[in-house]
């Protein structure tokens, strides 16, 4: 049967779960249910782990030229203390890839590109999953586009369709599997790099830890622009407005202890846009027959890793690495793909859950975690997550 393999969802683990399936010899459809593929901007860290991926998937020259490499990884109190200072220059000879920065919607138009310039793939947008039925060696499923309905019969469905997976949705079909808010509210803002100091312009990313929140901001696109993120615990209907002004949120990281310099940055952005955290349970199988999911959809991460797209990535090159054998049906794919993911998805979504408590501890817990930074400095503290980047 020369039916395609069908993605939902071309975030960034969509494309490249095309990119890696079509590279070992599938025929992909892509299924994106927005009118254009395109991405809310916002800056992206990719961890060496993905990095390396990215370049055996044959990208390396556009990441050194769309990516910013940050020199170090600045760790501060709320009094502006510096506690740690990790040389990042060291990963590309200890990893085999540097941490870079992005644009998240230059790395999706990067994808986008390759994926769309392969023979083998095709784009559907304004293409919504509707239905779906496990078959024999395949997956009849039904989606509603611009041309109306259209029913097909595939090899495989792949969710990688984010949070609110549509596919997972279908797959679990439970109560027990609903969202539930994790406790912490992001805000999001880009600022021109010229209106703000240049201790804030540097190549560098820096970590500002808060009681009850914490605040990451670093440089992208050359240094033009500096993403920054405020993520505070916060009850849910507390921060029900979806967009605030600088001078209100600069209010409110002063009242979790702030410094007048982090203060001053923040206050540089006059709009900042409102992201709550939600997560969902772990689920016992991520595949179904010949269905399975990636990325959020399969284990949703909160980002106090930064690790949610490496993630992704990830498991799209293990998604396209089970395919190597031309006979192996998707069942078995997903379901080796599966058991090789799994464990280590699982391990990170618990370990970033962990990182943001200890991020946003206060009172004595606080002063506790800044002497143990500081006693581990630089090397101590990228020793401290070396699993996660490691060949």
């Amino acid at each position: 049967m020369n039916a395609p393999i069908v993605i939902a969802g071309a975030g960034v683990g969509g494309l490249t779960a095309a990119l890696a399936l079509a590279q070992a010899g599938k025929k992909i459809l892509l299924l994106e249910r927005a009118a254009k593929i395109e991405e809310i901007g916002a800056g992206l860290q990719i961890a060496p782990n993905a990095g390396r991926i990215l370049a055996q998937l044959g990208l390396e020259p556009e990441l050194n030229e769309l990516g910013l490499e940050p020199q170090a990884i600045n760790i501060r109190d709320n009094n502006a203390r510096l506690l740690a200072r990790l040389d990042l220059t060291v990963a590309r000879e200890r990893w085999g890839a540097p941490f870079r920065l992005f644009h998240r919607a230059d790395l999706q138009q990067l994808l986008l590109n390759k994926v769309s310039s392969h023979p083998s793939v095709t784009i559907q947008t304004n293409a919504r999953l509707d239905i779906f039925e496990a078959i024999k060696n395949g997956v009849n499923l039904q989606y509603k586009g611009t041309a109306g309905t259209v029913t097909l019969t595939s090899a495989g469905l792949v969710g990688a369709d984010g949070l609110r997976s549509i596919v997972r949705d279908r797959m679990v079909n439970a109560p027990r599997d609903a969202l539930s808010y994790a406790g912490s509210v992001a805000w999001r803002a880009l600022v021109p790099a010229d209106e703000v100091f240049e201790v804030f312009r540097r190549r560098e990313s820096n970590l500002w830890l808060l009681p009850g929140g914490h605040v990451v901001h670093y440089p992208l696109r050359d240094g033009k622009i500096i993403n920054i993120v405020v993520i505070l615990d916060a009850p849910l209907g507390e921060d029900a407005e979806q967009e605030i002004d600088g001078d209100t949120l600069r209010k409110r990281i002063i009242s979790h202890g702030a410094s007048d310099g982090l203060a001053e940055l923040i206050s540089a952005a006059p709009l900042w846009r409102r992201w709550p955290f939600f997560v969902r349970p772990s689920l016992k199988n991520w595949t179904q027959d010949c269905v399975t999911l990636l990325g959020d959809a399969a284990h949703p991460m909160l980002p106090f890793l930064a690790q949610g797209a490496a993630q992704a990535i990830e498991d799209a090159f293990v998604l396209g690495q089970a395919f190597t054998a031309s006979d192996i049906s998707a069942e078995r794919a997903f379901q080796a793909y599966e058991e090789i993911r799994k464990k280590r998805a699982q391990k990170v979504v618990a370990a970033s859950r962990q990182q943001g408590r200890y991020f946003h501890q206060a009172g004595i817990l606080a002063l506790a975690r800044n002497v143990a930074i500081g006693a581990l400095g630089g090397k101590g503290m990228l020793a401290r997550n070396a699993w996660l980047y490691r060949r």
